[in-house]
């Protein structure tokens, strides 16, 4: 499994690189049994949403995952801290969520078609 970030998500999320605790973070994280899924419309086939809740030495964090069903790839949306509009009320009845959610899907499927973007292979959680 990997997880796969877009360039203009990782830059809006957080900045040119992802700092190195945030990526142990995000390892930890991606994991379909730790995820709540997110109903919502609009979503491209064989994918779902999932949302996970997350600590890290600046707080609480809420990350939301695209999940590609096959072959079980995670693509990153959102790595949002609790206060913040969107991670306040990860859900689709958030007017800012929704909102986000359009954009970045958009970004998403842009820089995937023009492969710009960021692997992070998730280590094995097994061990």
């Amino acid at each position: 499994m990997a997880i796969i970030i877009s360039h203009r998500i990782r830059d809006k999320e957080f900045g040119s690189a992802i700092p190195e605790e945030v990526r142990d973070i995000l390892q930890r994280t991606a994991r379909v049994a730790l995820a709540t899924p997110i109903a919502s419309r609009g979503l491209p086939p064989g994918t779902r949403l999932l949302k996970v809740y997350a600590t890290s030495v600046r707080g609480p964090r809420r990350i939301v995952y695209l999940l590609a069903v096959e072959p079980a790839d995670m693509f990153l949306l959102f790595y949002r801290d609790k206060s913040d509009a969107v991670g306040a009320n990860v859900s689709p009845k958030n007017p800012a969520f929704s909102a986000q959610l359009k954009k970045h899907l958009a970004l998403l499927h842009e820089d995937i078609k023009a492969n710009r973007i960021e692997v992070i292979e998730v280590k094995d959680q097994s061990a």
